[in-house]
């Protein structure tokens, strides 16, 4: 998904099977997203197993503070964007 400056995107989190009901779904602004380094990566290689160690950092505000999290891309189509933190917990980033 092509991330814009300065739009909103609805916010759906899910942790194994429950998941954001849709007409309690959040709003996010000012989404951006960077690939982490080897050396940002280095540092979860202790605590994680090889398969859940996040790639990406996605930081958006939520209208309640401005949030940071890590994790892996699952999905990134045109109209949506999904980050698997691991251990069943999802982001998904959907346009507004």
């Amino acid at each position: 998904m092509q991330i814009q400056p300065n739009r909103y995107y609805r916010m759906v989190m899910r942790y194994a099977a429950h998941e954001t009901k849709k007409e309690k779904q959040a709003r996010c602004f000012n989404l951006k997203m960077v690939t982490l380094d080897q050396q940002e990566r280095e540092r979860y290689e202790r605590f994680r197993e090889q398969d859940d160690i996040p790639t990406h950092r996605v930081t958006f505000y939520d209208f309640e503070s401005y949030r940071v999290v890590e994790g892996k891309i699952k999905e990134d189509m045109e109209d949506k964007l999904v980050l698997a933190m691991g251990k069943g917990k999802e982001y998904e980033f959907l346009p507004f």
